[in-house]
């Protein structure tokens, strides 16, 4: 078992990567902080491993909250089911929420422990790939609004992480690659030589290859880790961390959340700041033809999707408009790439080149 940490002071947690720990009590106890638990998973999870971790809480007072899967349900709706629940079992301040499944639940769950009483434990139990390696280190929590993604939450820590590898044995390839997406941005934005070893290993990572995806899951939190330990509320370097996301969310929010997986919309917004990088002379052909071509051979996609078509440039504007990375003056910020390896947020760019950018990028059916 591969132990990392996330070094944020009093506030700091361990995140471990492993195979068969989702039910290790020995990594759950010590992060309770009374016998009230409540687990949150969704209906395709709870089949498969929910009993295993109600297994290694025998001893405590366990409770369990199950709500639909999809992207579709990151709303206030249904957050509000984990409240309700919370109250109908007379949940304490001691008691411990467990986030049990992908993005979504972890997200939401995040968000209700933060909430709940001013603030409750949580702990971080990912089960998909994208989860493991971003949605569930870093503390941001949130749900979606109809007319922007995420821009309901708050910044939260959990008291652990904890990867199980195998769990990735029962996720849908579909999801697997949409994973594959927030894996190659860490390389991007800082770790060229990550990047390389993407390039090099990405036939083992899509074989499922034990040691290359443990490792993979380790150098992607290490990376994510660093950022957040340097800037836990995103006032600096941790904005990098959405590079090709406001496009990404653009996508989502005008396609209808849940049509397309997040990872899927950030491959295409990775691909587009690519595009408009090298555009605007700051980024080679060479390197965004490089980028292209791992995110193509990641079975990914780099084009919109094709129910778009009649979104105009202004329609998909005014959605990126709608960004936490808005600045009080309303210019835009986004994250473009220099170089492989590097990358800057940043408002000084030729708002032309993006509106030309936008109005020749192509479409993919779906």
């Amino acid at each position: 078992m591969i132990t990392l940490n996330l070094e944020l002071g009093k506030r700091s947690y361990p995140i471990y990567i492993g195979n068969g720990i989702i039910n290790d009590s020995t990594l759950i106890q010590p992060h309770l902080v009374s016998n009230q638990v409540v687990i949150v998973t969704n209906d395709t999870i709870a089949p498969i491993y929910l009993q295993q971790v109600q297994d290694a809480l025998a001893n405590y007072n366990v409770h369990t909250v199950i709500l639909p899967d999809g992207e579709s349900h990151k709303n206030l709706a249904t957050w509000s089911q984990i409240i309700d629940a919370l109250l109908t079992y007379k949940a304490t301040r001691h008691c411990t929420l467990i986030a049990l499944g992908g993005g979504v639940i972890g997200d939401m769950t995040g968000f209700a422990a933060a909430c709940y009483q001013r603030g409750i434990a949580f702990l971080q139990i990912p089960t998909t790939l994208l989860a493991q390696v971003d949605a569930s280190v870093g503390g941001k929590t949130g749900i979606n609004h109809p007319l922007g993604k995420n821009m309901i939450g708050a910044f939260y820590q959990p008291r652990c992480v904890i990867i199980d590898t195998n769990t990735l044995n029962t996720l849908p390839k579909r999801e697997f690659i949409a994973g594959i997406s927030e894996i190659i941005k860490y390389g991007l934005i800082r770790d060229q030589e990550f990047f390389a070893w993407l390039e090099a290993s990405l036939p083992e990572i899509l074989d499922k290859d034990p040691k290359i995806i443990a490792r993979t899951i380790e150098l992607s939190c290490q990376n994510k880790a660093d950022i957040v330990a340097a800037d836990e509320q995103e006032t600096g370097q941790r904005a990098l961390l959405n590079l090709g996301h406001t496009f990404g969310h653009a996508i989502e929010t005008n396609l209808g959340y849940g049509k397309w997986l997040h990872g899927e919309a950030v491959a295409v917004g990775i691909s587009m700041a690519a595009e408009l990088s090298a555009r605007l002379g700051w980024l080679t052909i060479t390197e965004r033809d490089r980028i292209i071509k791992l995110i193509t051979q990641a079975e990914l996609p780099t084009k919109l999707p094709s129910n778009l078509t009649k979104l105009s440039v202004q329609q998909f504007l005014k959605t990126m408009a709608v960004d936490k990375k808005v600045l009080d003056s309303g210019r835009l910020r986004l994250v473009l790439l220099t170089s492989i390896g590097k990358a800057i947020v940043t408002d000084q760019f030729d708002f032309l080149q993006l509106q030309r950018m936008l109005n020749d990028y192509s479409y993919v059916h779906v």
